[in-house]
């Protein structure tokens, strides 16, 4: 199988001179194929009438709508992530004098190779950043109506080996412990972005919430176009309705013990004072702190704030700065709930929105593995 792939290769450079090294000294006021076959996924472009067919302002707004609606069958960073990983790949290609089109599975085999075992000076992906580079190819290779046949012994055979060789256990972020999350809402202040800040970590630890679940919530159902649930604040708690990653779910946040610790509080305290009744939950603030902006906060703010104020707080202070940053993300918040919360474990896999108890215990750093002994059960 190899010699067949690096047969191909030689045919790809006998008929195809290198070129890759003149693209830079292409003028930039010219758009160069790498730079067009890049945006073509990004501008939704494969969504278009029929050649035979002619258009009609009726028409024409229904491949408008449609190509929304193919925009929004990924998320935004799903959707910045396979583009980037389609502009790595034809890059790599113009390196070594062929092109991205059409498919060609036995340079996908060579590429997958070149990733896990470059050459050059370039770390080595890990398994599962190649196997989400090659699903990128295959979804831009669907944006241009052509079909990437993952199956194909130069790819297959070559992904098998490569996740058997360099396959190692997923590495998991920290999970913040209750005492943890008070020190860190502790470190922010009482103007308008520490009272956001602290109702950000507080809610996405009591819900369990990922960052994009987050910052995606308006005040009310149907507030913007691009919101991702919205919140009904009661007497005993407040009501998330999301619609996540694995579709809509409920979500219940009670109040806590006190006003410090208390999320649906420290929620209902951002809302008042940044006078917030209608939109996006979270948002931006002005330089000076003292008014909040129209703007939604991006998912990143969240990621950032946690690593801030896990320095602030002081944990995890018997490590280097860059060692406790590498631990902590927003994974944390929900890693924090899962193990935590000492309740049934199918209660926090109903909060969490896990299809299967498998996927909870991934969260719960600290559970009792051993709780349940089937070699005594066994007779033993």
């Amino acid at each position: 199988m190899l010699s067949d792939m690096s047969e191909a290769s030689n045919k790809q450079h006998q008929n195809k001179p290198p070129k890759a090294e003149k693209s830079r000294s292409t003028s930039n006021d010219a758009m160069n194929n790498d730079e067009r076959d890049e945006r073509e996924p990004a501008d939704g472009d494969a969504i278009a009438l029929p050649a035979e067919v002619a258009g009609s302002g009726t028409l024409d707004r229904l491949v408008e709508n449609a190509r929304d609606y193919a925009k929004a069958s990924t998320s935004d960073n799903t959707n910045k992530a396979y583009v980037a990983d389609w502009k790595h790949f034809a890059r790599w290609c113009r390196r070594k004098g062929t092109e991205p089109l059409p498919p060609s599975p036995e340079m996908i085999g060579l590429y997958l190779t070149d990733l896990a075992a470059p050459a050059g000076k370039a770390p080595a992906l890990s398994v599962s950043t190649i196997d989400r580079r090659l699903s990128g190819l295959s979804w831009n290779y669907a944006q241009r109506g052509l079909t990437l046949d993952r199956r194909n012994r130069h790819i297959a055979a070559v992904l098998a080996g490569i996740k058997r060789k360099h396959a190692r256990p997923p590495v998991q972020k920290e999970a913040i412990t209750p005492e943890d999350i008070l020190a860190m809402v502790a470190t922010l202040g009482f103007d308008l972005r520490g009272l956001r800040d602290r109702a950000i970590l507080l809610v996405g630890y009591a819900g369990g919430l990922r960052r994009s679940e987050i910052v995606s919530l308006d005040v009310g159902k149907d507030d913007t176009m691009d919101s991702g649930g919205w919140i009904d604040i009661q007497e005993v708690g407040a009501l998330l309705t999301l619609n996540a990653k694995t579709g809509w779910r409920e979500v219940e946040i009670g109040r806590g013990s006190s006003d410090q610790s208390c999320p649906v509080h420290a929620l209902e305290q951002w809302l008042h004072f940044a006078k917030i009744d209608f939109g996006p939950v979270f948002t931006r603030t002005a330089r000076d702190g003292k008014r909040a902006l129209e703007s939604r906060l991006n998912d990143k703010h969240v990621a950032r704030l946690i690593k801030s104020c896990v320095l602030k707080a002081g944990i995890r202070a018997d490590l280097p700065e860059k060692d406790r940053l590498k631990l902590f993300s927003g994974h944390s918040l929900r890693a924090g709930l899962a193990s935590s919360a000492q309740v049934d474990e199918r209660y926090v896999q109903k909060h969490l929105g896990h299809a299967t108890a498998e996927m909870t215990r991934r969260y719960q750093r600290n559970r009792d593995r051993f709780r349940v002994n089937l070699t005594k059960a066994a007779g033993l």
